[in-house]
This record gives structure tokens, C-alpha cells and sequence, in this order.
């Protein structure tokens, strides 16, 4: 699982909880901003998943700490994260390991947490397009995320549960996250 610094990054530790009840091995990479957001949780967050939370790239020849995903979940993905992983932008870590999973063929699904504003942009809609035809679930619209007005909240929250089940439906009987 990836997350971007968006406002639902703070409900990261719930949502590994229920992945873990569905009986997924959940891993946690964070974007550098994201990880700055949670830092105080970071250590919790390793204990929950059982695995180091990395938010930056390893050192060549250094061994993965991770096991091998059978699917990937970025959510909230960021207009950032979104069109950077769109342009093959891979600065930061969440970014290279998405962008090369596309390439590996790893069932990933991803759900935007951006504002209308945002939106309004030409690339991401673009990005959104882009995605889609590598292969990527991109939970973004009527059925998945829509977006709110800057600086607005909904009332009901993130929609987490969507992201969830369509993980889970595209993955199938894989369990690490």
C-alpha cells in the first residue's frame, strides 16, 4: 500500500487493520511529505504491518525488506503522485516502485484524493487516461473518487471501502499489499 500526504493518510493505521482482517500482509510506503505527516506513527505503523514503512529508496545491492506484491493499493494518491506516476517521473520512491509495477504487471489500483481545482488541470486528466491504458484501476469519477471543492471535506469521508473491495476484486486470492 501507498499514500500520498493527503488529509485520509492519517486514517493509514485503520485501513491496514481492516486489509489485515480481509487476511492481506499489508506493506506501507510513504511519500516523503507523508511521511514527515506521520512520523510520530511511523514506528506503530512497522509494528502493525510487521515490515519496515519506507518512504525512500534503497541503496544498491542493499536486500528488499519487503516480500514480492501480489497487488498494490495508492491511496490517497495526490495530483502529484498522479501525474508524476503518469509521466514516469519516479523521484521519489513511491513513485519508481508504482511506475515499475505497471511494467511487472502487478494488478495496482489507485484512488485520487485531489480538489476540483486540481482537477481542472489539463495533465490530470491526462495522467487519469494515461494510467488507465497501462492497466491501472484508477478509482476516479461516478465510481470511485470525487472531488470536492478546495478546502471542502465530505461528510462521509474518504471513500476507503471502495478501494478496498476493488484491490481485493482485482487481485483475487493474492494477499500482500
Amino acid at each position: 500500500m501507498f499514500c500520498s500526504a493527503a488529509p485520509p493518510v492519517f486514517e493509514v493505521a485503520t485501513v491496514i487493520e481492516t486489509l489485515q482482517a480481509r487476511g492481506w500482509d499489508v506493506c506501507l510506503g510513504l511519500t516523503p511529505t507523508a511521511a514527515d505527516w506521520l512520523e510520530e506513527s511511523l514506528s506503530g505503523l512497522a509494528t502493525l504491518t510487521g515490515h519496515p514503512v519506507r518512504s525512500q529508496y534503497k541503496r544498491p545491492g542493499e536486500p528488499d525488506v519487503w516480500p514480492e506484491a501480489d497487488a498494490i493499493l495508492v491511496a490517497p494518491a495526490t495530483f502529484h503522485t498522479v501525474n508524476s506516476w503518469a509521466l514516469g517521473l519516479t523521484s521519489t520512491f513511491v513513485v519508481g516502485v508504482i511506475a515499475e509495477a505497471i511494467g511487472k504487471r502487478i494488478p495496482t489500483v489507485a484512488m485520487p484524493c485531489v480538489n476540483a481545482a486540481y482537477v481542472l488541470h489539463p495533465q490530470f486528466e491526462q495522467s487519469v487516461a494515461t494510467l488507465r491504458s497501462a492497466g491501472v484501476t484508477v478509482l476516479y469519477g461516478e465510481s470511485g473518487f470525487v472531488p470536492n471543492e478546495p478546502g471542502e471535506r465530505r461528510p462521509e469521508g474518504y471513500p476507503w471501502h471502495l478501494a478496498l473491495d476493488a484491490v481485493e476484486a482485482l487481485a483475487g486470492a493474492g494477499r500482500q499489499a
